[in-house]
């Protein structure tokens, strides 16, 4: 299968348009011509990924974040990005990035999130201004109230979390959710004048709990640890939209965080 008609698929589902002005998404390296044997699907393109994916004679990486970010003057092997740039060169693998265009997205990475936490009533945290139709981050309703603590352990459950940063308890019951995967601090402001009684993302900075106010328990579950589940999401819309295309997903965790 030619790589241009995968990234056709992926780019009907998450148009490049959809992605934010500071994002790099669509191929990053490869060629739209080349034969796709086998593809691998990623959240980070690090060494054991690529590793990966040599053993399983994958030519297609489909990652989430974006190799590359910053413009280079070389391309040597003094840097960390420059050598795997180099490494999946010379091994002929193609990678394609799918970032901020699925975030934006209906049934991106925040309607994953609410999908594994059971929010429904889904509205946009930040609809999109200029695109109808798609938004940063999503907030809703759960079935039932759940005390502070009891929800702390629900996140942990159903995401699979051996850690959470928060922010104080308020004593008050949690019902209304607002979620943004990745780095989200930007949102709190949103979630608050949305009167959501809590608050989901990662990344959050100290001052940042600060914007709590006591109006909104803020939980910071991780930035890997929150768009974990995207690689399931890509590889389920691909077998739906291609069944006979080979597609699997890393083994690799490929967390840069480490807890003690």
């Amino acid at each position: 299968m030619k790589l241009i008609e995968i990234i056709n698929v992926l780019e009907n589902w998450a148009p490049k348009e959809h992605a934010e002005d500071f994002d790099n998404v669509g191929l990053i390296i490869g060629d739209f011509e080349s034969d796709i044997r086998k593809a691998i699907i990623t959240l980070d393109t690090t060494n054991k990924v690529l590793d990966e994916a040599i053993r399983n004679d994958c030519n297609l990486i489909i990652t989430f974040h974006p190799l590359i970010f910053e413009p280079f003057k070389a391309i040597n092997t003094e840097g960390r990005v420059q050598k795997l740039i180099l490494k999946a060169i010379n091994n002929n693998i193609n990678i394609y990035a799918i970032h901020t265009n699925l975030d934006n997205n209906p049934k991106g990475v925040n309607y994953q999130i609410c999908n594994k936490l059971k929010i429904k009533n889904l509205n946009f945290l930040i609809p999109n201004e200029l695109i109808e139709g798609i938004g940063m981050g999503m907030y809703g309703n759960l079935d039932k109230f759940y005390d502070e603590k009891s929800f702390i352990d629900y996140i942990k459950s159903n995401m699979k979390l051996s850690f959470i940063r928060h922010s104080k308890f308020l004593n008050k019951p949690v019902k209304s959710v607002a979620v943004l995967g990745g780095s989200g601090s930007f949102g709190i402001e949103k979630a608050i004048e949305k009167k959501t009684d809590c608050f989901i993302t990662s990344d959050l900075k100290y001052h940042d709990f600060f914007k709590a106010n006591n109006q909104i328990l803020l939980v910071d579950i991780g930035h890997y640890e929150s768009e974990k589940f995207t690689k399931e999401l890509i590889f389920n819309y691909l077998k739906k939209k291609i069944p006979k295309f080979a597609c699997i997903i890393t083994k690799t965790n490929t967390n840069p965080v480490n807890y003690f």
